[in-house]
């Protein structure tokens, strides 16, 4: 039964009642037929505009429930840009701002799903290509040495180590992607130590000496001779610097210089940069290059290994120790990333008792 009839049959019931109660009353009053027949008039004429005002009455609850079914039915097929009118009673007023409250929810939460799908899709895409070559290399060089192709050792030692070394790049995009999927899940844990910001970066540039010296890169080091400790769990804000200095290495010109500054901020944070003298971003690699297999250079990365996850991990773990990470670049002009680590609660308190007066 529709609603209209639902409402309709509710109100001819209920009047019809009150007018069999009013015409019996009429019967025991002992009136005279004329009085009857004027009163039967009059009572009847208020029964049919009762039924006008409540058929105008309902009217407007009829229409957003309507609107509400329509809009419902439009969900169903997939569209969630509708929106039901805030139309009649207080109470349907508020139902239609909840049912917009929640198609607004599922549409957002149904762009993210899709958003989800299309970057998986590219994972998966790009996962394939950067396995796919080190694979085609192993599996080549295998072949070769099963069929007894090399003859020569220092051949066949050239061979295997080329097997070992695309071997080690698997592994290095395997505990990548690893070590990427628990931080964007979430079950990455902070658990900081007090940790000094000089120790840090000579730990940093220690692990990377050969590679400055192989390329003749000089470190301009900018650094306040009183630094606060930061609260850090080192082993990841290590690889977030190294990260950061094996990009600068990668991308600065032979014999140039590497510039690294450190600096405490007044918002309880010290702030970490690595700037080079290499070719530099453009505004879109700046805004994307801290994706997941982003590459500003595809080729140029592919070649000397990087499988486009280090800036996307260092990303990562930074916010998840409460900082902020980001680059300033110039096409051809160099590129100066940095991040923000937190100090040590107590040292955050020293100096801010310091500086009252």
């Amino acid at each position: 039964m529709r609603l209209r009839v639902y409402l309709l049959t509710a109100s001819v019931v209920s009047t019809g009642m009150i007018l069999l109660a009013l015409f019996i009353s009429y019967r025991y009053m002992l009136l005279s037929w004329k009085q009857t027949v004027l009163l039967g008039s009059v009572t009847l004429g208020a029964a049919l505009a009762s039924l006008l005002v409540h058929r105008l009455l309902t009217r407007p609850l009829e229409r957003s429930i309507e609107a509400i079914a329509a809009e419902t039915a439009h969900i169903a097929g997939g569209s969630f840009g509708g929106s039901v009118p805030l139309t009649g009673p207080a109470e349907f007023q508020m139902l239609a701002r909840q049912f917009n409250a929640m198609t607004a929810r599922l549409k957002t939460s149904f762009e993210q799903l899709k958003a989800g799908e299309a970057a998986r899709r590219e994972l998966v895409a790009n996962v394939s290509h950067d396995l796919r070559t080190p694979m085609a290399s192993i599996l080549a060089f295998v072949e070769a040495l099963e069929d007894d192709v090399i003859q020569d050792k220092p051949a066949f030692e050239r061979y295997l180590r080329t097997i070992r070394l695309e071997t080690g790049r698997l592994n290095g995009l395997i505990e990548e992607l690893f070590r990427l999927s628990q931080l964007e899940a979430g079950s990455g844990s902070v658990a900081p130590e007090r940790y000094d910001v000089d120790r840090l970066l000579l730990d940093g540039l220690q692990s990377l000496a050969i590679q400055l010296e192989e390329k003749g890169l000089q470190i301009d080091m900018q650094v306040p001779e009183v630094l606060p400790p930061v609260a850090i769990v080192s082993g990841e804000i290590k690889r977030v610097l190294s990260n950061l200095l094996q990009n600068a290495i990668r991308y600065a010109p032979a014999g140039s210089s590497i510039r690294i500054a450190a600096e405490p901020l007044p918002d309880g944070f010290v702030r970490l940069s690595v700037e080079d003298e290499g070719p530099g971003l453009s505004a879109d690699d700046q805004e994307r290059v801290f994706e997941r297999f982003y590459r500003a250079d595809p080729s140029r990365s592919r070649e000397s290994g990087g499988a486009g996850l280090g800036l996307a991990i260092a990303k990562s773990i930074v916010e998840l120790h409460g900082g902020e990470i980001g680059v300033r670049s110039c096409a051809g002009a160099g590129s100066c990333f940095w991040f923000t680590v937190p100090i040590w609660p107590d040292t955050a308190k020293m100096n801010m008792a310091r500086e009252k007066p």
